[in-house]
């Protein structure tokens, strides 16, 4: 129930965060259905009751007699049966992912496999848990003494609840991992397609989202009415009927768009596009079992059913549509005649000062229009996956504060099974602060394990999903190096701060009562 509530005003918040980037998500008010709370309480018991069963079974396999050892925590050995079935486990789901990602292509698929790694790292991690820790944790000693080299041994004391409680940062973290290198490596493919391809020295593209249906054509009319421009060649996009489904599809002016871009087609492909044909994406046409000279039945929104003539297959293109039809195509069977972008290219004449100042004066006509240069255009498109990875970060970050409740409990829990410990240690001279240093220690070892399994992960993640996608024009793999550094020192940091509250209990513990604790 508290769960539920937090998440309504979660929701409120975050529709909050996208109407301030003008995105009216969703349109209209949130609602808190019956059956939303019936299924939250539904997950929370079954998740609860699920997780206690390893647990239980674990608890009802203790000897009544193990009651009257005075025994701690038992120390942990990797065992080959762990390790073999843990790996095995991931190889599973690894190639569950690659087999999803570049044979099967079904999302259920790759979902599968996500999950089958993240447990299989799960099995895996208590092994590495002691020698990373320990890797870690070697400069503590002459950082901070014996709090240092205590807070070392107590994250390398029991393997399996140092990799419990690392596992949902690990989640985390493999998650954010991930969205940062695919949108990295999808800024990178679009620059790199942006330097190799575009011919022309601007771009007049829509001023914001809410421009994203397109613009007049007297754009380009009046773009064409001054002498600075040598070419000026309008792209439109609309969505049509296939088989039930929308598929997107571009159009231009075969004849003139190779002087303003390279649409990386075979030579003499656009010469063949006449009113009626397609080109069509490789991908695309080997899902649907095409072939040149076929014709494919397709719904328009202004004509309904009509057939296209398929003229070329190519492996990939620019445009990054379905479909790629002539302007005269597009016209005949299209209600809306608008304009998605408009490329011109700057007259050999003409300076690039009046190249621009002549561009400035027609946008300015048109207030949903920007010009934008090559440069311009490059940044544009790196500020909106920007914004879309904020606020993706900003939902997984929810995920991670939850993983810092979870560091909080095992500390706490682990601090009162250490209470006798703790009081032996401040009896023979150890002060306050110093404990409280140890725990400290502890958790950002705990957090920082965690993390970097999670970057592992997300780096795998981020590989997979590259590959995959590289015949779709997403053919740069990106590593934003400092940005993963920087999500390992937020957990070391938010480690540290989670850990303050058991940190001063462990302070603040009468050596005494600690002593004589059972």
């Amino acid at each position: 129930g508290v769960g539920l509530g937090f998440g309504f005003l979660i929701a409120l918040a975050l529709q909050g965060l996208l109407r301030s980037f003008g995105i009216e998500l969703p349109s209209t008010t949130n609602q808190l259905l019956p059956r939303t709370i019936i299924a939250a309480i539904a997950v929370g018991v079954v998740t609860t009751v699920v997780s206690s069963v390893v647990p239980a079974m674990r608890a009802s396999r203790i000897p009544p007699v193990a009651a009257m050892r005075d025994t701690g925590p038992a120390e942990y050995e990797g065992s080959r049966r762990r390790v073999v079935v843990g790996s095995i486990v991931l190889a599973g789901g690894v190639a569950a992912l690659l087999l999803g990602l570049f044979t099967v292509k079904g999302a259920a698929v790759v979902g599968l496999g996500a999950v089958v790694v993240f447990l299989g790292v799960a099995m895996l991690s208590p092994v590495f848990a002691r020698p990373v820790s320990r890797a870690l944790g070697a400069p503590l000693p002459k950082i901070s003494g014996i709090s240092g080299k205590l807070g070392r041994e107590n994250a390398m004391r029991n393997p399996r609840r140092t990799a419990s409680t690392a596992a949902a940062l690990m989640i985390g973290l493999a998650l954010i991992g991930f969205v940062s290198i695919f949108s990295a490596s999808v800024k990178a493919s679009a620059a790199a397609a942006i330097e190799r391809t575009l011919r022309a020295d601007y771009a007049i593209i829509p001023s914001s989202f809410s421009g994203s249906t397109g613009f007049s054509q007297d754009v380009a009319k009046q773009l064409r009415a001054t002498s600075s421009f040598s070419s000026v060649v309008e792209f439109r996009q609309g969505v049509l009927g296939y088989k039930g489904s929308a598929r997107l599809v571009m159009a231009t002016d075969p004849a003139h768009v190779s002087e303003v871009e390279d649409l990386e087609l075979p030579s003499g492909t656009l010469a063949k596009l006449a009113e009626g044909d397609v080109l069509v994406r490789k991908t695309t046409a080997d899902s649907e079992k095409w072939r040149i000279g076929q014709d494919i039945p397709v719904v328009f929104s202004r004509t309904g059913k009509q057939q296209l003539h398929i003229v070329g297959i190519v492996k990939a293109n620019v445009v990054q549509s379905d479909f790629l039809v002539s302007l005269a195509t597009y016209d005949r069977n299209f209600v809306s005649q608008l304009d998605a972008v408009v490329l011109v290219k700057t007259n050999p004449g003409t300076s690039e000062a009046a190249a621009r100042a002549a561009a400035d004066v027609v946008g300015k006509r048109f207030p949903n229009v920007k010009v934008q240069n090559q440069a311009e255009l490059r940044d544009t498109q790196a500020k909106q996956l920007n914004m879309i990875l904020g606020l993706i970060t900003a939902l997984l970050g929810l995920a991670l504060i939850i993983a810092l409740f979870g560091i909080v409990n095992t500390l706490a829990l682990s601090i009162f099974e250490r209470t006798r410990e703790i009081g032996l240690l401040r009896a023979v001279g150890m002060a306050r602060r110093q404990v409280r240093a140890m725990v400290r220690w502890e958790a950002m070892l705990i957090a920082v394990f965690g993390a970097i399994l999670g970057i592992a992960v997300g780096g795998l993640f981020g590989w997979a999903m590259v590959s995959a996608l590289g015949p779709q024009g997403i053919d740069r793999l990106a590593i934003p190096a400092g940005q993963l550094i920087g999500y390992v020192v937020f957990a070391g940091v938010a480690g540290v701060i989670a850990a303050l509250g058991p940190a001063r209990r462990a302070a603040k513990l009468n050596v005494l009562e600690a002593i004589t604790t059972e």
